[in-house]
């Protein structure tokens, strides 16, 4: 999640005029769906939230942002010759954050609690679906790649965001949603943290045990301090991933 990571796209050949048309289609379809869904999935949440339709408002407008802010990635990392199953699954998480995100500031209830642990949950186990179907369907891409961190991200950052203004934890535990943030605008002034990093495992499992950590942090049977013990764990593991990847730019650097 923290950066690019070298060796996760490949090599893939020209996809030419024609196909390169066909992925731009084939992109802003997606986009449309993952925009009603987001809506759909919101007009269900207001039912929650005791009738409050600007949890539909705020959807709207997140969905079309991340509609733009992924027709913008596409264009940039020069997407696969087709959208793909492994971007739609992806795509499908990226939904699910947004949602989450349109919840911010609903009155809350038991319910809309578990609502939202529930949608985490379900993000939760697509982020170990979408990497096997891009290798399985020789699917993986710089876009690809790309995408799928910056929905990590998202996720972290949202959930965060929940868990501090819902009283779980205090306002420290919005430095787990910031630091992918800060490593991206750190890098504008220090160049070479923006080199390629390698695949790691450790860097998927500290994603994985942060967002976890974020979803039990959340869940309604959790209470301070309790969860805000659980919130600190996960940050301390992100950190500690962030700062392991950062040394390895570092001597990469001075090599």
């Amino acid at each position: 999640m923290h950066g690019t990571s070298a060796g996760a796209a490949g090599t893939r050949p020209d996809p030419g005029p024609l196909n390169a048309q066909g992925t731009q289609v084939a992109t802003g379809v997606a986009i449309a769906l993952a925009i009603t869904a987001t809506l759909a999935i919101a007009f269900v949440h207001t039912r929650i939230a005791a009738g409050d339709l600007s949890v539909v408002a705020r959807a709207l407008a997140y969905a079309t942002v991340g509609g733009w802010l992924l027709a913008w990635l596409a264009v940039k990392h020069d997407a696969a010759p087709i959208f793909g199953a492994a971007n739609a699954v992806t795509l499908a998480r990226g939904v699910l954050a947004l949602d989450l995100l349109a919840l911010l500031g609903s009155p809350p209830s038991a319910v809309l609690d578990w609502s939202i642990v529930a949608l985490a949950l379900v993000a939760l186990v697509l982020d170990g679906v979408d990497g096997r179907v891009a290798r399985r369907r020789g699917e993986t891409s710089a876009f690809g790649a790309r995408f799928d961190m910056e929905t990590d991200a998202l996720l972290i950052m949202v959930l965060a965001a929940l868990a501090w203004t819902q009283g779980k934890a205090g306002s420290w535990i919005l430095l787990a949603g910031a630091l992918r943030y800060l490593f991206v605008a750190t890098s504008l002034a220090l160049p070479w943290l923006a080199a390629p990093l390698p695949p790691s495992r450790r860097r998927q499992a500290a994603c994985v045990v942060q967002i976890a950590s974020l979803i039990l942090c959340l869940a309604p049977f959790v209470a301070p301090p309790v969860s805000a013990a659980i919130g600190l764990a996960g940050l301390v593991a992100l950190v500690g991933s962030f700062a392991a990847d950062v040394a390895w730019l570092s001597r990469r650097a001075r090599g």
